[in-house]
Order: structure tokens, then sequence, then C-alpha cells
């Protein structure tokens, strides 16, 4: 943490010296030399593998619909967080400052959605029925909240990713329950470890682009994750 304080301190110093700081977005690159399970999904060399292509059958109810369930959710959040950032994009995408840095986002939550509809085949879950919804009210709050400016739209992200980071840190503690032998379950697990630090990356990169200096952040805040528990527990059974 202090290393990465450093980094962002000296990136501001360079900045100001170049005499333009205010236009430039400030990313956080996170997680360079952490292990990527998720790339197993996109390796050709991996498709055949019972890690990639199977999925744990006799197990209980209990644990069949905790899998199911998260693995029903994690796709819609994913499909929503994409159609974020392509609401905000349509807003800000010509915005100097932001929009580079939300077309970052976007991109990583792409290879997020390639990687969860993988993996709903592979484990034979149901998508929500609520897909459509997903995609309209995911569009409709990223571009709203980029019409209220730079900072609401890097306070929505802020929220959301609160919200997700809790969210799959509850997943984690789930899955324990599952049987740990199954070549899947090791991969599930590592998966949603790297898309829980993806999103946390994402909330910090918000904060350090001033989403806390949105207009009424605190109620935006409330609503936006307020909102986010609303429809992950719709989607789980939906």
């Amino acid at each position: 943490m202090a290393a990465r304080s450093l980094a962002v301190a000296k990136d501001a110093v360079r900045c100001l010296k170049q005499g333009n700081l205010a236009s430039r977005p400030r990313r956080l690159m996170h997680h360079q030399t952490r292990p990527n399970p998720s790339a197993m999904y996109m390796d050709l060399a991996q498709a055949g593998s019972p890690a990639t292509s199977t999925t744990p059958l006799d197990i209980p109810d209990t644990q069949r619909n905790t899998l199911e369930r998260a693995l029903r959710v994690d796709q819609a959040g994913e499909l929503a967080a994409n159609y974020i950032y392509a609401g905000q994009m349509a807003v800000l995408g010509r915005d100097r400052a932001v929009g580079p840095l939300i077309q970052e986002m976007w991109d990583q939550e792409k290879k997020h959605l390639a990687v969860m509809n993988k993996m709903q085949l592979q484990h034979r879950v149901r998508p929500t029925a609520l897909w459509d919804v997903a995609r309209v009210a995911g569009f409709g709050l990223g571009a709203a909240t980029a019409f209220m400016g730079r900072e609401a739209a890097m306070a929505c992200t802020e929220a959301v990713e609160t919200v997700i980071g809790e969210h799959y840190d509850d997943q984690l503690r789930e899955f324990k329950s599952l049987p740990q032998s199954h070549p899947s379950v090791p991969v599930l697990k590592g998966v949603i470890e790297e898309f829980r630090d993806d999103e946390l990356g994402h909330l910090d990169i918000a904060v350090e682009n001033h989403s806390q200096r949105a207009p009424a952040h605190a109620l935006l805040s409330t609503i936006v994750g307020a909102g986010c528990k609303v429809a992950i527990e719709l989607c789980k059974r939906i």
C-alpha cells in the first residue's frame, strides 16, 4: 500500500511539472504479478481440461444451488457492468480526462463477461431471466451518472464496486462447502478472487479520480449501492 501511494504521489508531481494534472486520469495499475486463473478459459490448450469443461454434479442440492445462484448472479453482474461503462462512454467517451480510464475499466469487464459466459455453460447454469433488464438498467445508470459529471461517474463506479467486492467475498466463503477435490472448484475460486481484486482496483481508481467530490456523494452512493444489492438478490432467484 505504501509503495502504491508513493507511486501515485510521484505521478502527481510529474503531472504538475507538466502543467496538466487536471486533464489526466489518475490510474492505479494493480495486481500485475498475481495469478490469473481466468486465462485458462481463454487458452485453447485448456479447452478440454476437466477444470474448465466439467462441473460437480453428484453433490447435495444445497451445494448445487449455491453454485448455480453464484454463477447466475455473477454473469448478470458482469453484463450490467459492461453496460454501465457503455453508458458512461456514450457521454464521456471523448473526455480526455476520464474517457481513456473508463475504456480501460470497460475492457477489463468485457473479459470478465466472456469468462463468466464460459463458466455458465461449463457448470450448466441457467442465465437470469432479467438479462435484458440488466442491460437497460446498467446503461441507464452509467449514462445518468455520467451526465451528472466526471465525479458522479466515478462515484457510481465506487458504489458498485464496493458492493461487488463484498459480494465476491461472501461467495468465496460459501464456496468452502463445494467439493474441493473436483478440478473445477479451485479454478472457480481463483477466478472469483481474481475478479474481486479487479473490481476493488476499479474502486481505488474511482476514489483516486475524485469520486467523493461528486454532488450528494453520500446519497448517490446509498442509492446505487442499494440498487446493486436488490439486483443481486433478484438475479440469484430469477
